[in-house]
């Protein structure tokens, strides 16, 4: 499934389903790939998303303000406040990163992401994004990979499964820290609303 489509490119040759079924072997893009459950309640700064991800602070900060990737657990609320990543957030940093290694444009990346938020955590461990550098497509079964690389649309693909393994052995030499998340707020700061609404 196409999930954000460009300019095609024209493909003057077709592997044979036996090739590109060799080929997603090889890549590791089978689904063959198993993941423990991410952490609950915690978040990571900056610096850490960016060591995990593999990016430049300027990248994380440009990709929050232009809203490609926000922080979910908690964002920043002026100057001196932390922002804080989950583990879901560092997972798409790294897959918009490799995106933008391969030359897929920032346009397609975005509608990709938009895509990817749409799923549950545990099944973006399931999907493979496949790309000719244009165009980028959503595989959820290995067939679908082999007949991409077999059509030829396929040059590379981000197994998300071994994103994920990745990430998580990144962060798990990383600085986390216990986490609210903005939308469930402190009891104290409930608590002084209604005084405020009471006296109002």
């Amino acid at each position: 499934m196409a999930v954000s489509s460009g300019e095609g490119k024209a493909h003057s040759e077709h592997p044979d389903r036996h090739v590109a079924s060799q080929r997603a072997g090889e890549q590791g893009l089978l689904f063959d790939t198993q993941v423990s459950a991410p952490p609950e309640n915690v978040g990571y700064r900056g610096p850490t998303a960016c060591a995990a991800a593999g990016i430049t602070y300027r990248q994380l900060d440009y990709w929050a303000r232009t809203q490609l990737v926000e922080p979910s657990v908690r964002a920043a609320h002026g100057s001196g406040s932390q922002r804080l990543y989950s583990f879901r957030d560092i997972l798409v940093l790294k897959v918009v990163k490799r995106l933008l290694d391969t030359g897929v444009s920032l346009q397609q990346i975005r509608t990709a992401v938009s895509h990817l938020r749409d799923r549950g955590v545990r099944d973006l461990a399931q999907i493979t994004l496949m790309s000719d550098g244009v165009s980028v497509y959503e595989c959820t079964s290995a067939d679908e990979v082999v007949d991409l690389l077999a059509g030829g649309q396929g040059v590379f693909g981000i197994a998300l499964g071994r994103v994920w393994q990745e990430v998580e052995g990144s962060l798990a030499e990383l600085p986390a820290e216990r986490a609210v998340r903005d939308e469930d707020p402190h009891p104290h700061d409930e608590l002084a609303r209604r005084r405020v609404r009471r006296s109002g």
